[in-house]
């Protein structure tokens, strides 16, 4: 069953929910001005029962409240405040997905977690800082909007349509309530972290990583460039490639599920 909780991190109340299943520990993170709900078809789909899903709202998203410190929304604070998540919980030993946001917060906060079984990825090129923004992703204008404090509903639904496959409609209004939620600040924070003196970079993480990596890539996401990731060095890269899922954009937990989930699954059995 379910269970929900809040938790008093470092910069404030987080919501945590935790799947309870009976296999090995997932930490699960979030995007950018998006929250735990973007995995509800695993929390409480067949993987979150073969499985202990951990997912928690990033400070300023869902049900997790607005730091008041905005160093919360740099990289290097939402590493912080993962790693505390970690060390109440006793997950030191889980496998960690970060889904676009959330995986950039993982490569921040992987050196920091040298027992994890291992890091899964999508939506999320590894970059040096800055970030070559036009290498590692597709020219898009709503690219902005996950940068910006103040944005219009037009916007957030323009912003949401795009992290999913063209022509995708399977859409749930509550990602839409879920950008609009966001402390706009957390989106600034996003770009003030593209910083070298500020993030890691993740290049020089992904190259230097002990613990197996698994890179996922939704074969038509309209966000990330595929061709990127073949200029990034990642020696435990799974499998030894990038895994392609098809039909997905941006979001594959959500648009293809039983792929997606095959894939985690695969993964932590490795």
């Amino acid at each position: 069953m379910l269970d929900t909780r809040k938790y008093d991190g470092p910069f404030g109340s987080m919501a945590v929910w935790d799947s309870g299943g009976d296999g090995p520990a997932i930490v699960l993170l979030h995007g950018n001005s998006s929250s735990s709900r973007a995995y509800w078809r695993q929390l409480d789909g067949p993987l979150g029962r073969t499985r202990r899903l951990v997912a928690y709202d990033l400070m300023g998203h869902g049900q997790s409240a607005d730091a008041a410190d905005p160093a919360a929304y740099l990289l290097p604070g939402h590493a912080k405040a993962l790693l505390a998540l970690v060390e109440a919980l006793g997950l030191q030993r889980a496998t960690f997905a970060g889904w676009s946001l959330g995986g950039h917060i993982l490569l921040e906060a992987a050196p920091d977690l040298p027992q994890a079984k291992g890091f899964a990825i999508f939506g999320t090129p590894p970059v040096e800082m800055p970030a070559p923004i036009d290498r590692a992703f597709l020219p898009n204008p709503l690219l902005g909007v996950g940068f910006s404090a103040e944005i219009s509903r037009e916007q957030a639904q323009g912003y949401v349509q795009v992290g999913f496959a063209p022509n995708f409609t399977d859409i749930p209004s509550f990602f839409v309530e879920d950008v609009l939620r966001a402390d706009g600040r957390a989106r600034t924070g996003v770009a003030a972290s593209i910083d070298p003196k500020v993030s890691r970079d993740e290049r020089a993480v992904v190259a230097n990583l002990k613990a197996p990596l698994a890179i996922l890539h939704g074969e038509r996401d309209q966000l990330v460039n595929a061709e990127y990731f073949a200029t990034v060095t990642a020696p435990t890269l799974w499998r030894g490639q990038v895994q392609i899922i098809a039909h997905a954009g941006h979001t594959p937990q959500w648009e293809t599920p039983a792929a997606f989930d095959s894939l985690i699954e695969a993964f932590t059995n490795d």
